[in-house]
């Protein structure tokens, strides 16, 4: 039942009150972390956008926000997941999509967007660190040398950041596959999908089987399995009812690519381009985008398989 305005009034005098006594740097502490809590909830204003320019120019400042936030609480663990997420979805969406775009027609362009969406992935991916480190005191050193016993606390709760911890990292590998560096770290990154995937695997309709195909396309010498990527490939288009174009693009470029299975390339990503981005609202702005790299892959195709 809501207060009497009265009633109402006399509690934000008290509160304005409380306020009035404490340091002014406890009050600024407060308001940080009143607007990081808010920044840090899930929602999918971005998300459901149609007009993924808007979003291309809005993340940025959204990306420095979080950052200048996270100087005053810098050990807020859900603006830290936040943050990670942030910055790899838009190395994602808006840097490596653009280098696939231009293709190897534009190779130095390309490549300098390939390299630019490595540093942002790394730049996530520690946010992400930090975020498991709050959670887990101490986890870093332990999750290098022992990643499932390091993972074994894990709760369903953290999922979030174990799919973000992963998913900045796998593709920061993807893109410097040939840096011994980043995939002397791949055992911890598939640990953590594993982590997620048991907790609870239809997380975000499908998210962490969806990264798994990605994980599973790598050579078998890496831990990669085709088999398995299909496997998850099934499960993600089933937990998504067939309305994201995200495993069928996914499955494309890391299996069929490597085996040069050209007509299930095509297949695959012409019906990633036959999905309504209206039948998931929420997600419209992802469907959009990953549209947008599958109709580039495509007329990019002689490139990827022999003639």
């Amino acid at each position: 039942m809501r207060q009497p305005l009265h009633a109402r009034a006399a509690g934000i005098l008290v509160l304005a009150a409380a306020l009035a006594i404490l340091p002014a740097c406890s009050i600024k502490t407060m308001a940080v972390k009143t607007v990081a809590n808010t920044l840090a909830e899930s929602g999918d204003v971005f998300s459901r956008d149609n007009d993924p320019e808007l979003v291309r120019d809005a993340l940025p400042f959204a990306l420095k926000l979080y950052e200048s936030l996270l100087e005053s609480v810098p050990n807020h663990g859900p603006l830290l997941v936040a943050t990670c997420s942030a910055f790899t979805e838009y190395a994602f969406a808006f840097v490596e999509t653009d280098a696939d775009v231009l293709g190897e027609a534009h190779h130095d362009e390309s490549k300098a967007l390939r390299d630019r969406a490595l540093r942002l992935y790394v730049r996530g991916r520690d946010y992400c660190l930090r975020a498991m480190d709050v959670r887990f005191h101490g986890i870093h050193d332990k999750l290098l040398a022992d990643p499932v016993a390091a993972l074994a606390k894990a709760q369903k709760k953290d999922v979030p950041m174990l799919y973000w911890t992963a998913a900045s990292w796998g593709a920061a590998i993807s893109l410097g596959i040939d840096q011994p560096d980043l995939v002397v770290d791949l055992p911890t990154v598939r640990a953590l999908a594993d982590r997620a995937l048991a907790l609870d695997e239809s997380w975000n309709h499908g998210a962490i089987h969806e990264l798994l195909i990605t994980l599973d396309s790598l050579p078998e010498a890496l831990g990669g399995s085709p088999a398995q990527a299909r496997e998850h490939f099934t499960r993600a288009v089933a937990l998504q009812h067939g309305d994201s174009p995200g495993p069928y693009v996914a499955l494309a470029t890391g299996v069929d690519v490597p085996a040069q299975n050209r007509a299930e390339f095509e297949s695959l990503l012409n019906q990633a381009l036959a999905i309504d981005p209206e039948k998931d609202p929420s997600n419209r702005l992802v469907t959009l985008i990953t549209q947008r790299r599958a109709r580039a892959l495509l007329d990019q195709i002689d490139a990827r398989f022999a003639n």
